[in-house]
């Protein structure tokens, strides 16, 4: 199977899923590079997996409709706890999507919005190069970054990086953004001595001037050079200390450092 990201407005991913003849789609904002990857490679649409209510990432749901078969249940799935186009298939934590033969879990991971949810192809796409899961986690987990808190808590994303974070370093990390650069440039600041951040930011920058994308990442990079998901390392517990986090509780550092990141140019 093919794994393919569909570039959409300025930065956005819409990840496509494809076996030669029918294929699925993740957060499809935008329908257009949708149905033209489709038209381009005479596939068929399967289903479409939404990550959260977000309109460039639901925004395509509607005109992609009358492409997906007739079924029950439906094949647009969608959390359970959020606004969507509708009708849709609603799921919620350890819920089981099956689509294309592949097997996603749900993982439920609140933050960037209330009802955010994760898919985890855990036994990975069948004949791809790259072994290991598959993780596709919208706006929760971005390389070197994460999504804003536009209706959860630090504590709720904290708790849901977590959980990702938990996950085999061989998981695929598919984001629904291209914001790699800025993201690793903040990681330098909080880390200035980290290599790997420093490293793997030299690698995107090549990538991204040859108009390649610097995902998907992996878990095991990113419990390396993301900040969100190092809060208890000391570097970074000092730097959230020198930017006014009053103690060096997880939570607190996670806080102090997204606050940080906001304002961060």
């Amino acid at each position: 199977m093919n794994l393919v990201a569909l570039s959409a407005f300025t930065d956005n991913y819409i990840w496509m899923i494809d076996d030669g003849r029918r294929a699925l789609v993740v957060d499809p904002g935008d329908s257009a590079p949708v149905e033209a990857a489709l038209d381009a490679r005479g596939l068929e649409l399967a289903g479409i997996l939404v990550t959260h209510h977000h309109a460039d990432h639901v925004g395509g749901v509607d005109a992609l409709r009358p492409r997906l078969p007739a079924a029950d249940p439906l094949p647009l799935y969608g959390p359970r706890a959020e606004r969507l186009p509708e009708p849709c298939t609603r799921v919620d934590d350890g819920d089981l999507v099956t689509l294309m033969d592949l097997r996603f879990e749900v993982i439920d991971v609140p933050g960037h919005t209330a009802g955010h949810i994760a898919y985890l192809l855990r036994d990975g796409l069948p004949g791809a190069p790259d072994a290991g899961p598959v993780l596709f986690c919208g706006d929760t987990l971005f390389s070197g970054g994460c999504g804003r808190l536009f209706e959860g808590t630090p504590a709720q994303m904290h708790h849901s990086l977590g959980r990702l974070a938990a996950l085999p370093g061989s998981t695929r990390v598919c984001c629904a953004h291209e914001y790699t650069l800025s993201n690793l440039r903040f990681a330098a600041a909080v880390e200035p001595g980290n290599g790997a951040v420093a490293d793997h930011l030299r690698w995107c920058e090549h990538q991204r001037a040859a108009g390649q994308p610097t995902l998907p990442s992996t878990i095991s990079r990113e419990r390396e050079i993301n900040p969100f998901l190092r809060s208890e390392a000391p570097a970074v517990v000092r730097a959230a200390r020198d930017h006014g986090a009053p103690d060096a509780a997880p939570v607190t550092v996670f806080a102090t450092l997204r606050e940080w990141k906001n304002q961060f140019r």
